[in-house]
């Protein structure tokens, strides 16, 4: 949090239109959130006397936790239309001049409107239009190179890049078309660390270096999800020529995948010493996950949210993409291989639109390694 004053503090700023008061409403999704973090550092820097407050999901507000980008965060309540009327209700009363929407829905702008503020700057999405004081229109893909030489649904979005679909609308709200990102960033707190602790602990690993790699088989889509059989063969691999441990993540509702892939790690490993462990079954908690994977040495992932944590702690990725187009979530960071369903696909074509060519079971064991082996320096 950075000190400013949330009712008093209306410091000067170099434009007369500047916010003074400024609502971000947050992206739902853990892995939007890390990919608006070069946006939120940009606004940050750039309105250092404005008050910055965040509406987040819960979840959100805890990956988030620890960062400066913010002098207060309020967590939304339950969605629906009692949750719309409390989410404004809670930001109201402080004041906010300007909302910037890095979500697409309706609902968030009828928030903000409900909330009396002025500026509403955000995508014309979902129908919200007429609530928006000043708005962008993505771009679609008939009239987007490579894909409008595409007959494939050329009304629907373009794929664009998260953190480059949050930084259009920073130039929007700043006035300024010159802004480049800077590199995804999270910060873990000592809350964080000691839960970190305690749970590698659990699974009988030294806190300090556990030297490990963690996989991450999860998805909130199944179609995401890469066989939960060839990550054991993977984990397996690293285990007997690595010698490395193997830390499996998930979600509380992916617990028994996780439990599945590490006993099928354990029956498969030849190497004595090395560990294997369902983190889920140990208390994870998504703080505990940003600390745990700070001090990974690699992660090999699905699509999914913990990936982009990853990056933001600069650690080796690898990752899987099966039916959703990888150019959606492109990341300004060098130590990743992608690994596509199908990389011969043209490229006015959108993987979305093509599950079946474009399915992640795909992917075989031998290319997967290919990529791990090398990161890691084995064969």
């Amino acid at each position: 949090m950075s000190g400013a004053d949330p009712v008093t503090d209306y410091a000067a700023h170099d434009s007369a239109d500047s916010p003074r008061r400024l609502l971000i409403v947050l992206p739902s999704w853990v892995g939007d959130a890390v990919m608006a973090t070069p946006t939120l550092r940009i606004l940050r820097e750039r309105l250092p006397g404005a008050f910055i407050g965040a509406l987040a999901r819960p979840g959100v507000d805890e990956v988030l936790a620890g960062t400066d980008f913010f002098d207060e965060i309020h967590v939304a309540p339950r969605s629906g239309m009692m949750g719309v009327k409390l989410a404004a209700a809670r930001v109201r009363t402080r004041r906010y001049d300007t909302a910037l929407l890095l979500t697409n829905s309706f609902s968030s702008a009828l928030v903000a409107r409900m909330a009396w503020i002025r500026r509403r700057v955000g995508y014309e999405r979902d129908a919200r239009t007429v609530l928006l004081s000043k708005k962008l229109r993505p771009p679609i893909r008939r009239d987007t190179p490579p894909y409008s030489r595409s007959s494939t649904n050329p009304r629907d979005w373009a794929p664009i890049p998260a953190c480059e679909y949050y930084l259009r609308l920073a130039r929007l709200l700043l006035d300024d078309p010159s802004i480049t990102p800077g590199p995804l960033e999270l910060v873990t707190t000592p809350e964080e660390e000691a839960a970190a602790n305690a749970i590698l602990s659990r699974a009988g690993l030294d806190g300090d270096t556990p030297d490990a790699v963690i996989l991450n088989p999860g998805g909130n889509n199944p179609a995401k999800r890469w066989p939960a059989a060839r990550f054991a063969e993977i984990g397996a691999r690293l285990i007997d020529r690595a010698g490395v441990n193997i830390l499996v993540s998930g979600a509380p509702a992916e617990l028994e995948l996780t439990q599945e892939i590490t006993r099928l790690i354990c029956d498969r490993v030849r190497r004595d010493g090395a560990r294997a462990a369902a983190l889920p079954e140990l208390g994870l908690s998504l703080g505990a996950l940003k600390s745990i994977t700070r001090r990974c040495r690699l992660m090999l992932t699905n699509d999914t949210g913990p990936r982009h944590i990853a990056a933001a702690f600069e650690v080796p990725v690898v990752t899987l993409f099966g039916p959703t187009d990888h150019r959606w979530t492109t990341i300004p960071f060098e130590h990743e291989a992608i690994i596509l369903a199908d990389p011969r696909l043209p490229e006015e074509e959108v993987a979305n639109d093509h599950p079946e060519r474009c399915a992640i079971d795909n992917i075989t064991v031998e290319r997967v390694w290919d990529d791990v082996g090398r990161m890691m320096g084995v064969e």
